[in-house]
């Protein structure tokens, strides 16, 4: 397995930014956040771990084809309308999609060239960490295991998904950063005291777009969507933090004193001890007491009510909701996510649009750039995944083929519309009108048995 391979590059780092300059690169500035991401955000947060889980979850059952391109240039319109639209289709968009994609594609679909990404994982547990660290970090690094010689050289054997938190990107000596070369001599996996280094092009790295530019390369790294949420993390795990305490303390903070006289050293002492001991007894009557002095309390904390906790928590629900990009209605934290629930439907309808396809996009592009090339029979191919196949869309393919059995469209271009392989037989490649369904040549207008 991986760690076999590359144990013999597990190295003492007693310095940090030291050992970046003693294997010859040089450092780079990124989001010390990352590890407050994961530890605070996804492994802590509810709220956090619930949207992400949600998509990664949905990421994992969108279904996926291999196909060889016929024609670059269809397949570069076909490309560009999926990017404008993002699957959410019109009716004349979706007609002009079939078209592009039964020119672009060749019919036939090919396999997977991996069965296995490795020994360890299955494909869904890739694409399930992929948008986990891409919503957390902003990034996702491959790590392909290849032969680095013979007949199968470069070509993958294995495939890994990095813990992007953990991972730095090495730049080369006097490199570049806005020149022709790329800029990026390895990266490094760094955990504790320990590293791995990485060579550039066994990693696949995908990234959202980043504003942050500075000459240290901050820019090659992704922004994190959670970076402008940190806040919203913090306080909600605050108020988690003040509940339990609040809980925990039966909601009373303040003191206790003599309520006519001051209460004596030794009888606060001894009121204290008492209240322990009433703390932790599990007995019956345990937590009953008795004083010998006549005692007040004076509250020094606000209320639940005056706090008004649960407010701020749900400000902070939405504001989390709103920078991963997912509705807060998925989360039925008021009870309205209903199933069957018209509001529930246009929300999971719309993650999947302006959330889901967009990452997945994303993953197209580096595999398809990166990754299936590297495979003999594969150089002209893609690998595309199909939203339209999800329950969430549904309703529109039900309507859409509603509506496209009455236009005058070839029985292969509906075929394709629906994923269905395109068939040799007479007639498929030719256009028929709704008149008894009979071939358009067939048809004469001034036949009166034809009326």
């Amino acid at each position: 397995i991986m760690f076999d391979k590359i144990k013999q590059f597990i190295t003492r780092n007693l310095f940090n930014e030291a050992f970046l300059k003693y294997i010859g690169g040089t450092y780079t500035s990124y989001d010390a956040n990352n590890k407050t991401y994961m530890e605070k955000g996804y492994n802590m947060n509810p709220d956090v771990y619930a949207c992400i889980s949600q998509m990664a979850t949905k990421t994992v059952s969108v279904p996926y084809f291999v196909k060889k391109i016929e024609n670059k240039e269809q397949y570069r319109k076909l490309k560009h309308l999926d990017l404008a639209t993002k699957g959410n289709l019109s009716l004349s968009q979706f007609i002009k999609r079939v078209k592009l994609e039964t020119k672009a594609y060749k019919d036939e679909e090919m396999a997977f060239p991996m069965e296995r990404p490795n020994e360890l994982q299955t494909w869904s547990d890739i694409w399930f960490l992929y948008k986990v660290y891409m919503r957390i970090t902003g990034n996702c690094y491959f790590y392909m295991m290849s032969p680095e010689d013979g007949v199968n050289k470069g070509v993958p054997v294995q495939l890994y998904v990095l813990p992007a938190h953990l991972v730095q990107i090495i730049i080369k000596d006097k490199a570049e950063l806005l020149g022709v070369e790329n800029p990026i001599k390895e990266y490094i996996l760094i955990e504790g005291t320990s590293f791995i280094k990485f060579p550039a092009e066994q990693i696949i790295h995908l990234k959202f777009p980043n504003p942050n530019f500075d000459f240290n390369g901050e820019h090659l790294y992704g922004m994190s969507p959670l970076r402008a949420a940190l806040r919203n993390i913090n306080s909600q795990n605050s108020a988690i933090d003040l509940g339990i305490q609040t809980l925990q303390n039966g909601g009373a903070f303040g003191f206790i004193h003599g309520k006519t006289s001051p209460l004596s050293p030794e009888q606060a002492q001894s009121l204290k001890d008492r209240l322990t001991e009433m703390q932790a007894s599990s007995a019956p009557l345990g937590r009953i007491a008795g004083s010998s002095a006549e005692v007040g309390f004076t509250r020094i904390s606000l209320t639940a009510d005056e706090l008004k906790p649960f407010m701020y928590l749900d400000w902070d629900r939405k504001t989390i909701c709103n920078v991963l990009g997912w509705s807060d209605e998925l989360l039925n934290n008021d009870g309205k996510a209903r199933l069957g629930s018209s509001d529930t439907g246009e929300a999971r309808k719309q993650v999947v649009t302006d959330n889901i396809q967009p990452d997945l996009k994303i993953l197209e592009e580096g595999l398809n750039s990166k990754f299936l090339p590297r495979f003999k029979g594969y150089e002209n191919t893609v690998i595309e995944w199909d939203i339209s196949e999800l329950p969430e869309m549904q309703k529109d393919m039900k309507e859409m083929a509603e509506t496209l059995n009455l236009l005058p469209l070839k029985p292969n271009e509906i075929r394709t519309a629906f994923k269905y392989e395109s068939l040799d037989d007479e007639g498929m490649d030719i256009v028929w009108i709704n008149s008894g369904k009979q071939r358009i040549d067939d048809y004469n207008p001034n036949d009166i048995t034809q009326l």
